[in-house]
Order: C-alpha cells, then sequence, then structure tokens
C-alpha cells in the first residue's frame, strides 16, 4: 500500500486492529533496513480480533485505500502476505472478485510471507512521532511495549486525521495522561 506510515495509521484507527507494526517483508535480503532494503517491501503487520473482522474485511479496506492497478517500485509495491494457506486462499479469491467486479488487471501480488522484519523505532507510530510530548509520554508509560501497544495504534491514527470525534472522544476519557498530552492530542484532532 505504498509507503508503511499511511496504512499504519489507517488500521490502528480502526476498532478491533488489535496493533500494527511497521516493517519489512517479501524479499530474500537478510535483516534489512531503511537503508539498507535489498528487495524488501515496505509493509505493515496487522493483528486483529477476529470478533470483529474478518480477513475479507480486511482486504476490502486495502483495496479501497490503494492504487492496486499500477506497478510500484519493489519499496512500495501492492502486496499480500498472507499468514497461512486459509488466507492465501482468501486473499487470491478477494484479488480475483476485485479483477472480475472491475474489468482490470490487478497488480497487487499474493505471496507467501517468509518472515516480517519490523523496521526501525523512528518508524514506528510514525504520525503519533510528530507529536513528541505525547509519543514521550507513552514511550515512558509502556517503556518496550509502545509499539505493541493498542493504545499507541489508536492515537496514531487519530493524529493522522483517520477515526471518528466519538472514537477520539471515549479513547481520550480511558487515558490517565497529564493533562497537557490530553490538550496536545486534543489540539492534533
Amino acid at each position: 500500500m505504498g509507503c508503511f506510515w499511511g496504512p499504519d495509521a489507517l488500521f490502528g484507527a480502526r476498532t478491533g486492529i488489535v496493533r500494527t507494526r511497521v516493517g519489512y517483508a517479501g524479499g530474500t535480503t537478510p535483516t534489512p533496513t531503511y537503508y539498507a532494503l535489498g528487495d524488501h517491501t515496505e509493509v505493515v503487520q496487522i493483528e486483529y480480533d477476529p470478533d470483529q473482522w474478518t480477513y475479507d474485511e480486511l482486504l476490502d479496506v486495502v483495496w479501497a485505500h490503494h492504487d492496486w492497478t499500477t506497478e510500484q517500485k519493489r519499496q512500495y509495491r501492492s502486496l499480500l502476505l498472507p499468514h497461512d494457506e486459509t488466507q492465501r486462499v482468501v486473499a487470491e479469491r478477494s484479488r480475483a472478485t476485485l479483477a472480475e467486479r472491475t474489468g482490470q488487471s490487478v497488480a497487487t501480488a499474493v505471496e507467501p510471507l517468509d518472515e516480517f522484519y519490523a523496521a526501525e523505532d523512528y518508524h514506528q507510530k510514525y504520525e503519533l512521532r510528530t507529536v513528541p510530548v505525547v509519543a514521550d509520554e507513552l514511550e515512558a508509560l509502556y517503556g518496550d511495549a509502545f509499539t505493541a501497544s493498542t493504545v499507541a495504534a489508536r492515537l496514531n491514527g487519530f493524529v493522522a486525521g483517520y477515526g471518528s470525534a466519538d472514537q477520539r472522544r471515549d479513547l481520550l476519557a480511558t487515558l490517565a495522561l497529564p493533562s497537557p498530552v490530553i490538550d496536545e492530542l486534543r489540539r492534533r484532532f
């Protein structure tokens, strides 16, 4: 879906998404990094509540939020990496249905996930990190679990402009953060 910051925020803002992480996958280069990506692609790993989402529904979000008709350079290519055979079958079926429905060729590849490499910390929850007073407070609160935090995923999406006013208000009401941090979030929303 292109640069991983956007889809990380898009999915992170959605109820039922437990956590997101950005990283690199789909290639063979050992231990890729942003500056030594090799043949990998920027990707978003999504953990979701199966009582609230199906894999098909996640794919509907993917199709609706990127250009699936055009080949991109390897770093940003359109790529689905199902975790198992069941997801692969669903992804292939969804891709074929989209092509049939639209009459267009779908450039998005479906490939097995061999390994996911988490991106560097400064890429994780990128939009939220643009509000340092908030990101610093959450990193102090969550420590190493910051990236895995549902709260950080949700706020990352909200700061990027996703989610409803009700979702933002409801989440802020549950957070025990200092007033200046809450005020800064409200300002950014």
